[in-house]
């Protein structure tokens, strides 16, 4: 297996991934700040951030970086209010 193949293919999952997402929240059979739902963004953005990174698409990587940035912001403070409870 090469770089290349592995890095397309993290690229289709994370792909799949957010498009899933998408179409949870659309048909409401999640809240968008569900962790299902962030947990599908995060990894999703990862995987597709990982293949723009092997592409040098910089501006999709940032995008990709900033989508998993604001997953994780939003896991945190689910995580959060459940230990405060």
């Amino acid at each position: 297996m090469t770089i290349q193949f592995l890095t397309e293919t993290a690229g289709w999952i994370g792909t799949g991934l957010v498009v899933l997402a998408y179409v949870l929240v659309s048909t409401k059979r999640v809240q968008g700040s569900s962790t299902s739902y962030q947990l599908l963004n995060l990894f999703g953005s990862i995987g597709v951030g990982a293949n723009v990174l092997y592409q040098h698409a910089i501006p999709s990587l940032v995008l990709q970086a900033i989508w998993a940035c604001i997953a994780v912001f939003t896991l945190s403070k689910a995580i959060l209010a459940k230990i405060i409870r």
